[in-house]
Formats: structure tokens, sequence, C-alpha cells
């Protein structure tokens, strides 16, 4: 399964042999939960194992909730009362569900943006970073669909406001819109769409998930030095390497108790910190509420997609070259996909050849920057459409695609990158091995 030289599984009794030759699960399942792991790896490699367990949680209380579940628009609303009122345990169940969306954006954030700090994107890993986009892509549209499910104020208008992003694309947005509605409006066919496409999401998600698994594990993982695993024998490769087991599985499932701790004190003390009151209101197509907003992980995206208005030079450049084509609603729908896009082109669009950025003085301070620049647009996503928020948030938008577009190509030219360690032994023994006084000495390993 990996590129890194290592012992593979090696059948002992006549049983093993017998099922190793007709079916090798024994031996996939040892070489993947064996496989070589470069052994400087700090914290941030934890959030792989939340997002997985977040995904079965997902999967596992959904599948529950949908039994006690009624996809229409005059029983909906009631349905989810009854899981919250007289289902046994179906008010935790749901909590579980709702705030667990939330844990899967801040590990699936958390995942990205470290990847971004260290390089994970870059050759020879760029079809698990593709991976990994279409995998955020599909979780947020899982996330949106389940948001309606309630069918709440903020469920019905959230729906309304956002499917008719699609009627902006010219020519074929109306078609597109009706037939994501299943009508001219939100309504009973629009409901029990999303709920069939809710359902079926986190299915294909896993699917991709392993594809995602596979990807890396073929590539092997990357690190914070980004060098490479020797893989010119297994005995170099040892040096670089541990097994994923016993030392990461251990030190995953402690860090994962950590955030679950975390986690379930939040269902159990605060499980509505993160929703919005009004979705306790059952919907009503002729009250609309003051101010319609989607759930937080989307907020930063909302930002980017109200900042461009008609007053913007950008948008007005476009409508005119375009001849009035590209509007201000469109221009803003291609921001908000666009700032994803420019995400998943990040392994050609940084030029550098060092991955890691903790050997990178200048991308630290730009980098530290978009992620401020992150929280800021999630901010303005929250507040409402005026000024000094427009502004603030057309500003921190500017800046997103600024980083991706010109800041990530010319640093790769201009900056002077800091000394790298040769080796993965190198940097680890400077950080952690016995009796070196974090220098660089090496330290032989035990026989």
């Amino acid at each position: 399964m990996s590129g890194i030289p290592h012992d593979h599984y090696q059948p002992n009794t006549g049983g093993e042999r017998w099922l190793h030759r007709r079916l090798p699960i024994v031996g996939l399942l040892y070489d993947t939960i064996m496989i070589p792991t470069p052994k400087n790896l700090n914290w941030m490699w934890i959030w792989g194992i939340v997002l997985m367990f977040t995904l079965v949680l997902q999967i596992a209380t959904g599948i529950v909730l949908v039994m006690h579940y009624t996809p229409n628009v005059d029983l909906a609303f009631a349905s989810v009362e009854h899981i919250m009122r007289d289902v046994n345990g179906g008010f935790m169940l749901r909590y579980m569900h709702a705030n667990g969306a939330s844990l899967f954006f801040v590990a699936v954030y958390a995942h990205i943006f470290r990847g971004l700090y260290y390089g994970s994107y870059k050759e020879p890993r760029e079809v698990t970073w593709i991976i990994g986009i279409l995998i955020y892509l599909l979780m947020m549209g899982t996330a949106f669909m389940g948001y309606v499910l309630p069918w709440g104020q903020m469920s019905f208008w959230g729906a309304t406001v956002i499917t008719g992003l699609f009627g902006a694309i010219p020519f074929i947005g109306e078609t597109i819109q009706t037939w994501l509605l299943g009508g001219p409006a939100v309504g009973n066919y629009t409901l029990t769409r999303f709920f069939s496409l809710h359902y079926l999401f986190p299915f294909v998600i896993l699917g991709l998930v392993i594809v995602h698994v596979w990807a890396f594990h073929h590539t092997g993982n990357n690190n914070p030095t980004g060098v490479e695993v020797r893989r010119t024998s297994k005995e170099e490769a040892a040096k670089d390497t541990v097994p994923f087991w016993p030392y990461y599985v251990l030190k995953d499932l402690f860090a994962l108790a950590v955030i679950l701790a975390v986690f379930f004190a939040i269902v159990g003390f605060m499980p509505n910190y993160l929703g919005h009151p009004d979705n306790y209101i059952e919907a009503n197509p002729l009250q609309t509420p003051a101010h319609i907003v989607p759930e937080w992980y989307f907020l930063p995206f909302y930002a980017i997609l109200r900042a461009f208005t008609s007053e913007v030079w950008v948008v007005q450049i476009a409508s005119f070259v375009t001849g009035g084509i590209i509007d201000a609603k469109f221009f803003g729908v291609l921001a908000m996909f666009g700032a994803i896009a420019v995400m998943a082109l990040a392994p050609w669009l940084d030029t550098s050849s060092i991955r890691s950025g903790r050997y990178r003085p200048m991308f630290k301070w730009w980098f530290a920057l978009l992620v401020v620049d992150f929280f800021v647009l999630m901010w303005c996503g929250a507040m409402p459409a005026e000024e000094p928020y427009a502004s603030i948030s057309l500003i921190a938008a500017a800046y997103w695609f600024a980083y991706f577009l010109v800041i990530l190509p010319l640093l790769g030219v201009i900056e002077k990158p800091a000394r790298q360690p040769a080796t993965i032994e190198e940097d680890f023994n400077a950080h952690y091995a016995p009796n070196t006084g974090g220098s660089q000495t090496l330290v032989k390993p035990a026989e």
C-alpha cells in the first residue's frame, strides 16, 4: 500500500494462509495500521482521527433520527419536536448530530490550514489535496441541506436565499434553481429532495475519505519539516518513521478523548449555543426574519458573497465587459465558489521549492494574516450587510484572493528560506533525543 519500504503482512497459520490467498483483507488491515509514519508529527496531525470519528458519529446518529423524522412541510417541524420530547434519548441524539456538524467543521478547518501551512498539497500529494477539497464541498452541501430539515424560520429562509443564488447564473440559472427546488419556490418538493441528498451525501463522503486515506498512504504522510522519508532501504526508512500502531494510534486516541470531553460538555450544557433561536419557530413563508444568517461555518464565504456589490469597481468592469451578463449577484456567487477554488489550486500557485512553512520566514507572516483574515470574514458574515462591515468584508475578501493568486506565487521567487534538516531523523533528534541539548547532533539508534 505504501511507497515507503517496510515489512508487510506474512500469514503464519494455515487458516491465515488460506484466507490470504482468497481475500487478503487481514494483510490490507495490517499494512494500513502498521504503515511507517514520520516520527516527528506534532499535535496538528490529530485532526484526521477527529474527522473520521465525527463522520461515523454523524452517520450513526443520522440513521436513528431518520427513523422518527417526517420529510413533509406540514409535519417536519412537529416530527423534530417529537424527537426532542417523546423519543427516548432523542434530544441527546439531535444535539449530538447538530453539534457534531460544528465539530466536523472545526476539525476540517484546522486540517485544511495545517495542510496550507506545512505544504501538504505539494508534489506528490496534489491528488490527495484535491480529494480533500471535494470532501469539504460535499460537507458544505450536506450541512446546508441538513439545516433545512428542521423546517424552522432559518431553515426556510436560508434555503430560499441560497437556492436563489443559482438563479443568478446567466441563461441556465432559473432552470437549475427550479430543478434544485423541485418547483417554482421552496416547498415540499424541496424538503424531500434535500432530505434524500442529506441522507446520501455522507456515504459518498465516506467513500471519498477511503480514497483520501488510500492516497496519502501511497505517498506517505507529510510532516512538519516537509522532508520526505528516506526510501532507499527499510533500514533508512526505519530511522525516519515509527509504525502507526501503537505510537500514533494511542496519541490520536488521547487527543480524541480530550476533544470529545469538550464536545460532550457543549452538548450537555450549552447545546443551542451555536444555533439560531429563530429556527425554533416553525417556517412561515409570509414572515421574513430581520436578519438571515447561515450556520457559523458558512459565514466566511457568505461574507465574500455579500462583499461584491454593484458599487465595487471590479464588479462594474466585469459587468461592462460582459454586457451585463455578470451582474453583482452572479459576481458574488463566482467569488464565493472562487474562494474555495483558489484553495484547490494551491499546489500550482505555490512556486516555492520549500514545502513546510516552518522554514519560510516571510510566508509565516502572510499565512498568519490569512488565518486572521478568515476569522474577520467569519465575523463580517454574521453582521448586517451595512457599513462598516461591507467595507471590511470587501478588504478581507480581497486579501483572501490576493494571498493565493499574488502573494503565494511571488513568495516562491523572492523569499530566502531558512535551513532545513537533511532528514526527519535529524529533526527528531534535535527536538526529542536525550542529551543533545536541542542541537542538531544525531543520536545513533539503539540496535
